[in-house]
């Protein structure tokens, strides 16, 4: 990882991987905007901060794990790696490509780093709690942390809960699940579709610790990883909470982005507003 660059270095990063993400989704023609583009600062966060990795030795024994639950988002993973030097950058150009490494949703077996196969909602947060369940019963491995992404949406599984009353029994202090409180999904909001809330005091029922963030704040997202490594007798998680399609602002807050890519006119405007963070900075650069 590279836990030595400041914050201002962090955002630079967390727009650079939403950019590849446009790019990456413009080429293949299909995917998923939304999810990605809110979660860049998440992401960016735990790669070039947080987790404690080998991107060069990718099965290292000593790392922190990653699940991804919600496989949909996988673009934005698959940026993130790409920029934390797992792979080439220019190989991002495959997603979707028959016979990439970069599908749809992440295949384990294809890309060496990642940790699970992710398509079925829901199923992320169970394999990373086995993983954590492992964890605490080795005596050397007191110092790894499992971390996981789900979505808000995604809480509609019920094997979510299952997950969460498991890990909440067994006390795995070392999984930290960070949940992308977007308020969308494929057919509308949230709160439309089945709402979530109290969703902090169904966590802490479930005996988590708990903390609610702004997913934008890259400060806010290291400080609440620390808290949780803190955390000694349950596990944690972090809601946090994202704009959708963050950084493009026709993209922004509309649940119809969140399986849908960006034409290359849209790609286009979506690359300038990046570029210039919606028409603050200047940029000479609009190709």
């Amino acid at each position: 990882m590279s836990g030595q660059l400041t914050v201002s270095q962090l955002n630079e990063k967390a727009n650079k991987i939403r950019q590849d993400i446009i790019r990456m989704l413009e080429n293949a023609g299909s995917g998923h905007s939304a999810g990605p583009l809110g979660l860049a600062d998440v992401l960016t966060a735990l790669y070039f901060n947080i987790m404690n990795f080998r991107a060069s030795q990718p099965e290292w024994p000593e790392r922190d794990v990653f699940f991804l639950s919600n496989g949909h988002t996988v673009p934005v993973q698959y940026a993130a790696m790409a920029e934390a030097g797992f792979f080439e950058v220019d190989e991002l150009m495959t997603l979707r490509k028959f016979g990439s490494r970069l599908q749809g949703h992440p295949e384990r077996e294809l890309l060496p780093g990642l940790e699970n196969t992710s398509g079925p909602l829901g199923s992320g947060l169970s394999q990373a709690a086995g993983y954590a369940y492992s964890l605490q019963y080795l005596d050397d491995q007191k110092h790894r942390f499992v971390y996981c992404v789900t979505g808000d949406g995604e809480l509609n599984e019920g094997n979510i809960w299952e997950a969460a009353m498991f890990a909440g029994k067994y006390k795995l202090s070392q999984l930290v699940v960070f949940v992308d409180r977007n308020n969308i999904q494929i057919d509308g909001t949230t709160e439309d579709i089945m709402p979530l809330e109290d969703l902090r005091g169904k966590w802490e029922s479930f005996g988590w610790h708990v903390q609610e963030i702004d997913g934008h704040n890259i400060e806010s997202i290291i400080d609440a990883a620390s808290m949780a490594r803190a955390i000694t007798n349950k596990p944690s998680v972090v809601i946090t909470h994202t704009i959708p399609g963050k950084g493009v602002d026709f993209m922004e807050y509309d649940y119809k982005w969140h399986g849908a890519p960006p034409n290359t006119e849209q790609a286009r405007e979506a690359l300038k507003k990046l570029r210039t963070l919606n028409g603050k900075i200047t940029s000479g650069d609009e190709a």
